[in-house]
């Protein structure tokens, strides 16, 4: 009987210093090393085109004109930004978190925003021809007026703007 509540007691002991290990570890189980961070810094016709940004944050930033074309933001987090008239032409927004951003006037031509979440942002008079939005969470609101100029097929995913959106 001793016996086994020794090795209870060594099996308690062990499960709570490697709790302890696990909550006080001061290293991030999944951070970039390299992470890119542009909060809220003005970056007002900046030109990032052909930039590799992945996973990269820009939260809060004032990106008015700012190039992006052909920039690689898989994964960046883009929340509460100002992009009006910025340059998003040929970018890969794959995953991206674009929440409340706006994007008037923004050229978003055969741009790539699978499954970005691009919830309560405005995309008016956003050029958006070839853009793919497949799997996409975009509010009901929008996408009827995206759907209103729907047109084109994206050169890189071969899908046409219209499907992807889910147009009628």
């Amino acid at each position: 009987m001793k016996k086994i509540l020794l090795r209870l007691f060594s099996c308690i002991v062990i499960l709570i210093l490697a709790g302890l290990w696990i909550v006080l570890n001061p290293q991030p189980a999944f951070a970039q090393i390299n992470t890119i961070n542009y909060s809220n810094i003005n970056l007002e016709n900046r030109d990032f085109s052909n930039a590799d940004l992945v996973g990269g944050t820009f939260v809060a930033a004032e990106m008015r004109g700012t190039n992006f074309q052909r920039a690689n933001l898989t994964n960046a987090i883009l929340t509460k930004g100002v992009l009006l008239k910025a340059n998003l032409e040929g970018a890969n927004l794959t995953g991206a978190l674009v929440d409340r951003v706006t994007l008037d006037g923004a050229n978003l031509k055969n741009a790539i925003l699978k499954e970005a979440t691009l919830t309560r942002s405005r995309f008016y008079d956003a050029e958006i021809t070839g853009a793919d939005f497949t799997d996409a969470l975009i509010d009901r609101y929008q996408m009827s007026l995206l759907c209103e100029r729907a047109d084109g097929i994206n050169p890189v995913t071969g899908v046409s703007t219209r499907d992807s959106l889910g147009c009628r």
